[in-house]
């Protein structure tokens, strides 16, 4: 797979380790720069992944989840569905609030890992937050709402139901 100005790429995926493929899944979204978002995996059968990265862009796709690729245009292995849930759930926050610098970014992230969630940087600015299950996901959504209150971040999560 190319990449270049059509891929957002995870370059520090957090399950590294595991990962044996990289796949695409469209964004369709006509506000991003990006087409696609590249997501590291690891192959579960022909057509079957696991995802190994935290989805910057994607809705109701989660780290740990098993996706469905197809053909689509000329782009092999691109997700078409999730076939079996993780039960993890992602956020994604956004450091563009009007009180946050570095140090106050780095005092948010070394919360949130001390909280046990999963990080994946896209920027100084865009991070994507894995959680192990809805009972983290409230412990850590409380602790981004209070942020979020403070100015120091906008958060949402990856999932619309």
């Amino acid at each position: 797979m190319t990449q270049g100005s059509e891929f957002i790429v995870h370059d520090r995926p957090v399950w590294r380790d595991r990962a044996d493929f990289v796949i695409a899944a469209a964004l369709g979204e006509p506000d991003l720069p990006w087409r696609y978002e590249q997501l590291w995996a690891r192959q579960a059968g022909p057509d079957l992944f696991e995802l190994c990265c935290i989805p910057w862009f994607l809705y109701d796709v989660a780290l740990g989840d098993v996706v469905a690729t197809t053909r689509s245009g000329d782009r092999c292995y691109v997700v078409s569905k999730v076939v079996q849930q993780s039960g993890r759930y992602v956020f994604r926050a956004s450091f563009r609030g009007r009180r946050i610098t570095p140090v106050a970014r780095e005092q948010v992230l070394g919360a949130l890992t001390d909280l046990g969630a999963l990080l994946e940087s896209r920027s100084a600015t865009l991070v994507g937050i894995d959680c192990a299950n809805l009972a983290h996901a409230q412990e850590v959504a409380d602790y981004l709402q209070a942020q979020q209150h403070e100015e120091l971040l906008e958060y949402e999560t990856g999932r619309t139901a």
